[in-house]
Parts: C-alpha cells; structure tokens; sequence
C-alpha cells in the first residue's frame, strides 16, 4: 500500500513515461495482464490506456490489473492509469518513507 508522498513522488516520475499499454475493445484479457506483468518485471512504473470503444472504465482496468499482477494503482486520470510494483533488489525507485507514528 502506497502513502500519498509515494504516490505523488511516482506520479511525478511517470509523467515522462510513454503509455505501453492500451486496453482496447476485448477489455482486460490474458494477454494485457501477461503484457503489464512483464513490463512491470523490467520497469517498475509503467503507463496504460484505456480506448474509447472499450467496454470497461479506465479505474476498473487499472484495478483489475493491478490486484492480478500485485500492483499498486499510482493514478487514474482521463483515460489513462499509472501502475507501479517494486523490485525485491535493485529498484530503480527510492520511495519517500512513511513517517513513523
């Protein structure tokens, strides 16, 4: 679970990100959850969208998406949602640390 500092900090580093996963009229297939899995292996933070023709909203991909693959959802903004699953070892992403209470 994200804290609202990490997710502003990965909002922040996706901005620049290119979409790599569109979701088009099928909805969420096997074939988008394998494709989101791999690009989260090899990038941590990735990109995706939803098309106007798809049957399904963007928050309910971005969703389903993420509780398949073990992700968090950054942000859903328009048509577009933000994932992000970190590296056990060498992640590219320092998080900003929780505060202790």
């Amino acid at each position: 679970m994200l804290t609202s500092k990490q997710r502003a900090y990965l909002r922040g580093m996706a901005n620049s990100l290119d979409t790599i996963l569109i979701i088009g009229k099928s909805g969420v297939i096997d074939t988008v959850i394998t494709q989101a899995d791999s690009a989260l292996e090899a990038r941590e933070l990735i990109k995706g969208r939803v098309l106007e023709n798809s049957d399904t909203t963007p928050r309910a991909a971005a969703d389903e998406i993420a509780e398949k693959v073990n992700a968090d959802v950054v942000q859903v903004i328009g048509s577009k949602f933000v994932l992000f699953r970190q590296k056990k070892k060498e992640s590219q992403y320092k998080l900003p640390q929780a505060k202790a209470k």
